[in-house]
């Protein structure tokens, strides 16, 4: 079964983030998106859906029927329904599972990215999860730092909600769509 492409975006701007949400949402594509305000919080999202459990498949006839059975099965631990489709009467329920990309912010109150990217190259469980830096940070010393990190790409963040709209659906074609792992990365 194909899973949703997931993004984890980590920013500690509330506002960045919601702004984030809504390009996203004027995209048009079927992406999930998890944000998180601090590194710390990141690493701790990205260890619970390493330990997520197993698929586990639903079948309802009728929206009704199928959003009651989704009501009482929130309160069994371990496993998380998703929304029905509009298009499908078969609604596949999926554990949580990491995300397909991480957008991190470079400059975190009181943190630096860098930092997290760091300690993600350098767990086997994370290392080779796609990291784009997604800062207003337009520094050259910055963007030399966060390549020597180990981040697959840089973005500066644009200046106006349409251009965000725009950045926001390229880099999910891009990255969700386009970007082929290597084999190595598909094993994790």
């Amino acid at each position: 079964m194909m899973t949703r492409p997931s993004i984890l975006l980590i920013d500690d701007s509330p506002g960045e983030r919601e702004l984030f949400r809504l390009a996203l949402a004027q995209t048009g594509l079927d992406v999930t998106l998890y944000a998180e305000q601090d590194t710390e919080a990141a690493f701790r999202f990205l260890e619970s859906q390493w330990t997520a459990p197993a698929v586990v498949p639903l079948r309802a006839s009728n929206e009704a029927l199928l959003r009651a059975r989704v009501a009482r099965a929130q309160d069994h631990a371990g496993v998380v329904y998703s929304e029905p489709s509009a298009s499908t009467e078969t609604m596949p329920v999926t554990s949580p599972s990491l995300p397909s990309l991480i957008l991190l912010d470079l400059n975190l109150r009181g943190q630096n990215g860098c930092d997290l990217l760091k300690r993600l190259r350098s767990d086997d469980r994370f290392a080779a999860l796609p990291v784009v830096i997604f800062t207003t940070s337009d520094d050259p010393n910055d963007l030399a730092d966060s390549y020597s990190c180990g981040t697959n790409g840089y973005v500066v963040k644009p200046g106006s909600f349409d251009a965000l709209i725009h950045c926001t659906g390229d880099l999910c074609r891009y990255w969700l769509t386009w970007n082929r792992p290597s084999m190595s990365d598909t094993a994790c």
